[in-house]
């Protein structure tokens, strides 16, 4: 791990952000919509939608349960996952949210 700083203080930063494990999601807002994202971090993004820190789309459709998650190797990957799923029709999210986590672990 190196360290950038701009101050006295040095703030930790990851060599290769585009190798570490992240994961693609499906939140359903209070209103019965989806929302798609990526993250690292699962648990941290969940409550973050929830504080209304989030993406702005779901900060006025609180509270957000995560429906659906998978694994990425990547940044890179867990992106195009996003768009993939951001394509489809809610029928098919449906369907993908039926079939259930896709890779091993869950919350």
């Amino acid at each position: 791990m190196t360290f950038k700083s701009a101050s006295s203080n040095p703030i930790p930063v990851e060599q290769d952000q585009d190798h570490m494990s992240c994961y693609c999601y499906i939140v359903e807002c209070a209103d019965g919509s989806f929302y798609t994202g990526w993250t690292t971090d699962l648990e941290r993004r969940v409550k973050t939608h929830n504080a209304g820190r989030g993406a702005r789309y779901t900060r006025m459709r609180r509270p957000v349960k995560l429906v659906y998650h998978e694994s990425q190797p990547n940044r890179s990957s867990a992106m195009k996952r996003e768009r993939a799923i951001k394509t489809m029709t809610r029928e098919r999210k449906q369907k993908l949210i039926q079939q259930g986590e896709t890779t091993p672990g869950s919350l």
